[in-house]
């Protein structure tokens, strides 16, 4: 490059050189006309070409092989161009600007430029120089971050850390909160009072002004309507962004803890049928059947007063009259989830035994898996079937003058579980119902009564199926619940 003596330069240009070369950051040097006079290897490296001239030898032939757009990715005139705003003295200590080849709309590199005036002699200035920094990495992990931190459905916020000042808010917050970009970037965050009912708000504060990570915690966060959410929150520094900065995300909790407000009115609901309930109930903890709640119909049916149950096994009150029982139903609610209709019979503090069927299931209290026990008292109706059958033998002691169909309903109430004849018996079937009733076998029966044996054994099959039995034993028990094998021979 021709050194111009005239002016006294040579010298301090190419101490310039010298130092350009040494340089990390990359540096055009122009003089006052607008002519590139030199640019370093790293200058060189930053623009994707080898020789200086393959800049364009002046500010104009720079502007014909490059296209500049600005930080938001607005394209730059010509005039808006560093090295024109340098030539005509403007200043611009940090300016970040975006670089391509001509022609093509593809960002190559992120400069980050600053301007550089000097003069040899004190008067007007000799050189002017831009100083490059190459910010293209840091900017396209920024735009990386952008694009997620905008896809992310959580909610987050995005606050420098300087200031406090919210930066930027993604669709997930606005969803959230409602709020929109112009209500909440620019202010800070404290005093919005974005974020209440903090457990610690000083350490809180202290952590995110510091930028230091703020471990999850829960919060109520204000929303648009002027309501708060319940959120899960936590804070994270970044180091993605222009600035130091801190990245809050939230978790919305409300739903769950609408979930659990339902749920507490509801077993509010269930305590107050469960205590009102005219059957005796109790309620007993899974783990070790010790009971949790008992009802106003068990007090009465058992004498125990709340404080003398709650907190004690059936075991230990002595509560049923079979220990065993009771630890055969613990272990089929255990395995299957419930039982229905058991026999059972309890042991009332004040008046002794008391027959009941029981049903248990599995149930959760609170989140707590326990079991709701329900005792049906039957004292009063197996007494009244007692005496009821007890009345039935009396007269079926000498039933000869009763009907066979009036027998038959007799002995159906004496045992209800007993079955009825599914159609009424011929008069042969009854007779040979009568002689197995007493025992006598098949071969005897068909002598008795001049059958072949083929058609009593017929006889007797019709017979079972009409009865609902399969064997001899059946018919016979069958037969003689109903006063049947009474007959002489």
């Amino acid at each position: 490059m021709p050194d111009t003596p005239e002016h006294g330069s040579a010298p301090t240009l190419r101490h310039l050189q010298q130092l350009m070369a040494q340089l990390l950051d990359g540096v055009i040097l122009i003089d006052p006309a607008g002519t590139i006079l030199d640019a370093n290897a790293a200058a060189l490296r930053m623009h994707g070409v080898d020789d200086v001239n393959d800049l364009g030898t002046t500010a104009e032939g720079y502007a014909e092989r490059f296209a500049l757009r600005d930080g938001d990715h607005k394209p730059l005139k010509h005039r808006q161009y560093p090295l024109f705003r340098l030539l005509a003295g403007d200043r611009f200590p940090d300016l970040i600007v975006e670089v391509a080849p001509a022609g093509e709309d593809e960002v190559r590199w992120v400069h980050q430029v600053r301007d550089v005036t000097m003069d040899v002699d004190g008067g007007e200035p000799d050189y002017l120089a831009l100083v490059i920094s190459d910010v293209s990495q840091r900017f396209d992990a920024e735009a990386r971050f952008n694009a997620m931190f905008q896809a992310n459905p959580a909610p987050a916020v995005v606050v420098r850390l300087s200031d406090q000042r919210i930066v930027r808010i993604n669709a997930g917050f606005m969803a959230l909160t409602g709020f929109g970009e112009e209500q909440v970037v620019g202010k800070t965050l404290f005093g919005l009072d974005l974020l209440g009912s903090l457990p610690d708000p000083t350490e809180v504060r202290q952590r995110l002004e510091a930028g230091e990570i703020v471990d999850q915690s829960q919060a109520e966060l204000l929303t648009a309507a002027g309501a708060r959410r319940l959120v899960l929150f936590a804070g994270q520094p970044i180091d993605v962004t222009q600035e130091d900065a801190m990245l809050l995300t939230f978790a919305d909790l409300e739903p769950r803890r609408e979930a659990e407000a339902a749920l507490a009115t509801s077993e509010r609901h269930l305590q107050t049928i469960f205590e009102m309930a005219p059957v005796a109930m109790a309620v007993t903890r899974d783990a070790d059947h010790r009971m949790v709640s008992i009802n106003a119909a068990f007090r009465r049916l058992t004498g125990y007063a709340e404080d003398e149950a709650v907190g004690h096994s059936a075991d230990e009150l002595g509560l049923w009259e079979d220990a065993d029982a009771r630890a055969a139903i613990e272990r089929d609610v255990a395995e299957g989830g419930s039982v229905r209709d058991c026999d059972a019979r309890l042991m009332s503090k004040s008046d002794g035994p008391v027959d009941c069927l029981v049903s248990a299931e599995t149930i959760g209290v609170q989140g707590a898996p326990c079991i709701l026990w329900v005792y049906q008292d039957v004292t009063e109706r197996r007494r009244s079937e007692a005496d009821l059958a007890d009345a039935i033998d009396e007269v079926m002691k000498d039933a000869s003058w009763l009907s066979r169909s009036i027998l038959d309903k007799l002995a159906t109430l004496r045992r209800p579980e007993a079955r009825a004849p599914t159609a009424e018996l011929t008069p042969r079937e009854r007779e040979i119902l009568d002689l197995i009733c007493d025992d006598i076998d098949d071969t005897a029966i068909a002598a008795r009564l001049g059958l072949s044996r083929n058609t009593v054994r017929n006889h007797v099959a019709r017979l079972y199926a009409k009865i609902g039995v399969n064997r001899r034993s059946g018919a016979v028990v069958w037969g003689r619940e109903r006063g049947m094998g009474t007959r002489s021979d």
